[in-house]
């Protein structure tokens, strides 16, 4: 195991207790972080795919309808990975329209520039979510997806997905939640926290795996991030469990 992911799992772990619940952002630094989704990118695409017994393009779907993009319309998709929802959001902006995808991890955008990066109107940048690479309010939509839980500030991601998209324009958030009633999220969690590094070790990546069930331990459910929406300048915060609470996407509109 390398030094950044071992003190990733041990900051994880710290911040895995009672006192973590409802957290404002991920207590691990983004060094070890962005370390952890280089180690992964090569096999990040197939693992979520086993993971989610290919639910994912589902709730990518469900993600792309929220934004309410049109054609030759604008779209930044932050936490890009790979770019799969970039791709489908190019999809439905057109060749006429643009759609950057940001990420902090520099191979996770090579995946991306190999697998997409000839898709007229698609631009792939390193970047930061809490300091992103754009002009203010130039585009109609922003999008993070599976993303939101690796950030320092919950409330600060969402302020610059606010701050990078035009009046009336949507920020739509795909994240993994916590089933209810409380037995059901005690047997996801402790199912998740199982199951993760044992399907990293079919790729080779247990130790990288074994961050994602602590990064879920404290997570703030999904009501709390809506709330955390509000705060950062958002208005008509929805949101709706998918996969049976495992899954949740919020929506909020830029005042």
């Amino acid at each position: 195991m390398t030094e950044p992911r071992r003190a990733a799992e041990g900051k994880a772990a710290e911040g895995s207790g009672a006192n973590a619940a409802g957290r404002a952002g991920n207590p691990v630094p983004e060094a070890n972080v962005t370390s952890m989704f280089d180690s992964i990118a090569p096999v990040y695409d197939r693992m979520n795919t086993v993971m989610t017994a290919g639910m994912d393009g589902r709730w990518r779907r469900a993600a792309v309808k929220a934004t309410r993009l049109t054609r030759g319309g604008a779209a930044l998709d932050i936490a890009c990975g790979t770019g799969k929802l970039t791709a489908a959001l190019a999809g439905i902006a057109g060749p006429q329209g643009r759609v950057v995808g940001v990420d902090l991890s520099p191979a996770m955008i090579d995946e991306a520039r190999r697998i997409f990066g000839d898709l007229p109107g698609v631009e792939f940048r390193v970047g930061n979510a809490l300091a992103l690479p754009v002009d203010d309010h130039s585009f109609d939509a922003a999008t993070i997806a599976f993303g939101l839980r690796n950030l320092s500030s919950y409330e600060a991601g969402f302020r610059e997905m606010a701050r990078a998209v035009r009046s009336g324009g949507q920020v739509v958030c795909l994240e993994l939640s916590v089933p209810r009633p409380r037995f059901m999220g005690r047997f996801y969690q402790l199912l998740f926290r199982v199951t993760a590094p044992v399907m990293g070790a079919l790729f080779r990546r247990r130790a990288a795996y074994s961050y994602l069930p602590h990064s879920l331990e404290g997570f703030p459910p999904a009501e709390e991030i809506a709330a955390t929406m509000r705060r950062a300048g958002l208005q008509d915060v929805s949101f709706k469990r998918l996969a049976l609470g495992a899954v949740a996407l919020h929506v909020g509109v830029v005042a």
